[in-house]
C-alpha cells in the first residue's frame, strides 16, 4: 500500500515521521513524504532542529486516490502550518471523504479539527488539544492509542512519542484490514 506522510516544510517531530515510515516500511508499504512545498523538510527533536528529508511529491500536485491510507506525524508547528494551507486541508479531509484510513499522532489532530472530521469521533492526541477537538464535536479520550471507526473511515490517534510502538502496530493492523 502507498502511505501518504503529510508534513509541513518544516516543525515535525522527528521520532513521529521516523519511526511510522520505518514501521510502514518494514511492513512491505511503500511511505511517500507529501510537502506543501517542494525540496526538504526539516525536522525537530523538540524546538531543536535535527534531520531534513526530501519530499517526494506536493500536496497541490498530488492525488490522495494514489494512497491507501495518510499518516500525520506531529510536533507542535507542523500541524499548524498545515491546518493554514488550503490544499493540505483538503488533501486531509479526502481521505475521511473516501473512506481511507488515517492516523494522526500528538498534535496532528489539529490538521483534523481544521477539516472538520472530528465531529462525532472519538480520538486522543497532546493533552493541550483536548480543547480545541472538544470544540470541533470530537470526544477527547486519554489513551496511548485509540482506534475510531465512528465514520466512513477508522481513524488511529495516539498522544506522544512514547505512545509511538502501540501506535505503529495499530496503525499498521488497521491498514492491512482496510486494505484487505
Amino acid at each position: 500500500m502507498r502511505i501518504a506522510f503529510l508534513v509541513a516544510p518544516e516543525g515535525v517531530e522527528q521520532v513521529e515521521l521516523t519511526d511510522p515510515w520505518q514501521a510502514a516500511e518494514d511492513a512491505g508499504h511503500e511511505p511517500v513524504l507529501v510537502s506543501t512545498q517542494q525540496g526538504e523538510i526539516q525536522a525537530f527533536n523538540h524546538l531543536d532542529k535535527a534531520d531534513t528529508f526530501p519530499v517526494d511529491e506536493v500536496v497541490g500536485d498530488s492525488s490522495p486516490d494514489s494512497f491507501g491510507a495518510l499518516v500525520l506525524p506531529g510536533g507542535v508547528a507542523n500541524p499548524d502550518f498545515l491546518r493554514m494551507d488550503d490544499k493540505a486541508v483538503a488533501f486531509v479531509r479526502d481521505f475521511f471523504e473516501h473512506g481511507r484510513p488515517v492516523a494522526a499522532i500528538c498534535h496532528a489532530p489539529w490538521t483534523l479539527v481544521e477539516a472538520d472530521v472530528v465531529r462525532g469521533r472519538e480520538l486522543t492526541s497532546w493533552p493541550s488539544l483536548q480543547t480545541d477537538i472538544r470544540n470541533a464535536g470530537g470526544t477527547w479520550v486519554d489513551k496511548q492509542v485509540k482506534v475510531c471507526d465512528h465514520g466512513a473511515n477508522k481513524l488511529v490517534t495516539s498522544r506522544k512519542p512514547d505512545d509511538l510502538k502501540a501506535f505503529c502496530e495499530t496503525f499498521l493492523d488497521v491498514f492491512a484490514q482496510e486494505a484487505a
